[in-house]
């Protein structure tokens, strides 16, 4: 048998999205950049506590701020729409789509929203506040 079938090789998520993040330059504008932790953050779950200063830090994962922009494009198609019926939004809500398609690859399984129609905006985006 192959060993790599049976040992995987090992995955870091935190880690590969740090290193991501310090290349992207993301690492060294954070509050507290450069600074010692306090020992309140060494101690305890490992998982936690990066929840915890990733939060202090104001990070937001990328589902996350994809949910504000969708709700954002479609309170305005909403609004186009209310303020000239006749004038299709379709293109609009392709686009809004395509973004929803991401969002519910990247989120948590419970937080998925599926797509929207221009018929049913009004709908949408009260599921979306």
């Amino acid at each position: 048998m192959d060993n790599d079938k049976l040992n995987p090789p090992y995955r870091d998520f935190i880690g590969d999205m740090l290193k991501n993040d310090a290349s992207n330059g993301e690492i060294q504008s954070l509050k507290g950049a450069g600074k010692p932790l306090s020992k309140e953050y060494l101690s305890g779950d490992t998982c936690q506590h990066f929840q915890r200063i990733a939060k202090d830090a104001g990070y937001k994962p990328h589902w996350l701020k994809l949910q504000h922009e969708i709700r954002d494009e479609i309170i305005e198609i909403e609004k186009l729409k209310s303020a000239n019926p006749a004038n299709n939004q379709e293109k609009s809500v392709a686009a809004v789509n395509k973004k929803i398609s991401e969002y519910d690859k990247s989120c948590p399984p419970p937080l998925q929203k599926g797509r929207i129609s221009y018929h049913n905006i009004e709908a949408a985006r009260v599921r979306w506040e």
